[in-house]
Protein backbone atom coordinates (compact mmCIF):
# COMPACT_ATOMS: atom_id res chain seq x y z
CA UNK A 1 0.00 0.00 0.00
CA UNK A 2 2.81 2.45 0.87
CA UNK A 3 6.22 2.46 -0.77
CA UNK A 4 9.51 1.93 1.04
CA UNK A 5 10.18 5.67 1.37
CA UNK A 6 7.00 6.11 3.44
CA UNK A 7 7.27 6.79 7.15
CA UNK A 8 4.57 7.05 9.81
CA UNK A 9 4.53 9.96 12.24
CA UNK A 10 1.98 10.72 14.94
CA UNK A 11 1.27 14.18 16.30
CA UNK A 12 -0.66 14.60 19.51
CA UNK A 13 -2.41 17.36 21.41
CA UNK A 14 -5.00 17.93 24.09
CA UNK A 15 -8.47 18.69 22.81
CA UNK A 16 -10.91 20.94 24.68
CA UNK A 17 -12.51 19.39 27.75
CA UNK A 18 -16.00 19.88 26.26
CA UNK A 19 -15.05 17.94 23.11
CA UNK A 20 -16.36 14.38 22.68
CA UNK A 21 -12.88 13.38 21.44
CA UNK A 22 -11.56 14.13 24.92
CA UNK A 23 -14.31 12.05 26.49
CA UNK A 24 -13.58 9.04 24.29
CA UNK A 25 -9.82 9.18 23.64
CA UNK A 26 -8.42 11.58 26.29
CA UNK A 27 -5.85 12.87 23.74
CA UNK A 28 -6.18 13.98 20.12
CA UNK A 29 -3.91 12.25 17.60
CA UNK A 30 -3.26 12.65 13.89
CA UNK A 31 -1.31 9.92 12.14
CA UNK A 32 0.58 10.92 9.00
CA UNK A 33 2.15 8.79 6.29
CA UNK A 34 4.89 10.93 4.79
CA UNK A 35 7.39 10.41 2.00
CA UNK A 36 10.67 10.57 3.90
CA UNK A 37 12.52 12.14 0.96
CA UNK A 38 10.13 14.81 -0.27
CA UNK A 39 8.07 15.49 2.87
CA UNK A 40 4.84 14.99 0.92
CA UNK A 41 1.95 13.87 3.10
CA UNK A 42 0.56 10.69 1.52
CA UNK A 43 -2.21 9.97 4.01
CA UNK A 44 -3.53 11.22 7.33
CA UNK A 45 -6.11 10.13 9.86
CA UNK A 46 -7.27 11.69 13.10
CA UNK A 47 -8.99 10.49 16.23
CA UNK A 48 -12.50 11.75 15.78
CA UNK A 49 -16.08 10.92 16.62
CA UNK A 50 -17.58 11.78 13.24
CA UNK A 51 -16.15 10.14 10.13
CA UNK A 52 -16.61 13.37 8.19
CA UNK A 53 -14.22 15.07 10.63
CA UNK A 54 -11.47 12.59 9.88
CA UNK A 55 -12.20 12.87 6.14
CA UNK A 56 -12.00 16.66 6.25
CA UNK A 57 -8.80 16.59 8.27
CA UNK A 58 -7.37 14.20 5.70
CA UNK A 59 -8.38 16.68 2.98
CA UNK A 60 -6.44 19.45 4.77
CA UNK A 61 -3.18 17.48 4.72
CA UNK A 62 -2.95 14.95 1.89
CA UNK A 63 -0.81 16.17 -0.98
CA UNK A 64 0.76 18.96 1.10
CA UNK A 65 4.35 19.06 2.29
CA UNK A 66 4.83 18.52 6.02
CA UNK A 67 7.61 21.14 5.94
CA UNK A 68 5.17 23.87 4.85
CA UNK A 69 3.97 24.41 8.38
CA UNK A 70 2.75 28.00 8.09
CA UNK A 71 0.75 27.38 4.90
CA UNK A 72 -0.94 24.31 6.37
CA UNK A 73 -1.72 26.06 9.66
CA UNK A 74 -3.23 28.96 7.70
CA UNK A 75 -5.41 26.51 5.76
CA UNK A 76 -6.60 24.90 9.01
CA UNK A 77 -7.46 28.31 10.46
CA UNK A 78 -9.32 29.31 7.29
CA UNK A 79 -11.22 26.05 6.73
CA UNK A 80 -11.61 24.05 9.94
CA UNK A 81 -14.06 25.44 12.49
CA UNK A 82 -14.51 22.40 14.71
CA UNK A 83 -13.98 22.75 18.45
CA UNK A 84 -10.69 20.87 18.08
CA UNK A 85 -9.12 23.41 15.67
CA UNK A 86 -6.29 24.26 18.06
CA UNK A 87 -5.68 20.58 18.76
CA UNK A 88 -5.41 19.89 15.01
CA UNK A 89 -2.82 22.67 14.71
CA UNK A 90 -0.82 21.50 17.73
CA UNK A 91 -0.88 17.85 16.61
CA UNK A 92 0.27 18.84 13.12
CA UNK A 93 3.08 21.03 14.49
CA UNK A 94 4.13 18.14 16.76
CA UNK A 95 4.31 15.73 13.81
CA UNK A 96 6.14 18.32 11.69
CA UNK A 97 8.73 18.78 14.45
CA UNK A 98 9.27 15.01 14.60
CA UNK A 99 9.77 14.91 10.83
CA UNK A 100 12.26 17.80 10.98
CA UNK A 101 14.17 16.10 13.81
CA UNK A 102 14.53 13.00 11.67
CA UNK A 103 16.00 15.14 8.94
CA UNK A 104 18.02 17.48 11.21
CA UNK A 105 16.30 20.51 9.72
Amino acid sequence: MFDQDSIYIVGEAKSPSNNPITEQYKVFFIGFVVDRLSGKIIDAEATSILSITSSFIRHLFVGKNIRETDQIVNAIEEKYYGSSQKAVIVAFRHASQKFNQLHNV
